[in-house]
């Protein structure tokens, strides 16, 4: 049987597990601080500690979701622009083959499991992942491409997430300087 939906449910699967791990280990770092500070023991007036637990673990997976998803859309719309420059593929047929790859963000997702304690070792993994799922799709796409194409390929979408990922440092930079300028210093 030859389904072509049948790596259809896996996206959303995978974005909920890493949701999930980047949250919990938000969530045990949020405790800390807030035991830290103090405001813990107010909080546990209201909840107690499973539900204040589980509050904080529904809202920060749904942060998470909302990143991962935006980061999908993203990473979708700068690929298929790509592949509209770069591809010889008129009708389609190269953007299934690379629907396999799911799998390896799936595999990835569970395997953050590991590093439920370390937000260095959880961004290990998610970025091992996303290389190796760039590499297995760019292989997968470069049978239907011509040389000149995937190199093309590969650069548009270095330079589009370069460009991209420095917005994003530029703006946290000039958010952070803004936010220091307006604290009164002793």
């Amino acid at each position: 049987m030859k389904n072509p939906y049948v790596f259809g449910f896996l996206p959303l699967i995978t974005i909920l597990l890493f949701s999930l791990t980047f949250s919990v280990f938000t969530m045990n770092k949020a405790i800390a601080l807030f035991k830290v500070i103090g405001v813990y023991s107010g909080m546990r007036e209201f909840l107690s500690d499973l539900e204040l637990k589980l509050f904080l673990l529904i809202i920060l997976t749904l942060v998470y979701f909302m990143l991962f998803s935006a980061l999908k859309l993203i990473a979708e719309t700068i690929h298929e622009i790509g592949m509209l420059f770069f591809s010889k593929d008129f009708e389609g047929k190269t953007i299934s083959q690379a629907r396999g790859g799911y799998v390896i963000f799936f595999v990835g997702a569970v395997i953050s499991a590991v590093g439920l304690q370390s937000l260095q070792l959880l961004l290990l993994i998610f970025l091992a992942t996303a290389l190796i799922y760039f590499i297995y799709v760019v292989f997968k796409l470069s049978n239907s491409m011509s040389l000149l194409g995937t190199v093309g390929l590969i650069m548009f979408e270095i330079i589009i997430w370069s460009l991209f990922l420095a917005l994003v440092i530029y703006a946290i930079i000039k958010l952070y300087n803004g936010v220091i300028a307006s604290l009164p210093l002793l």
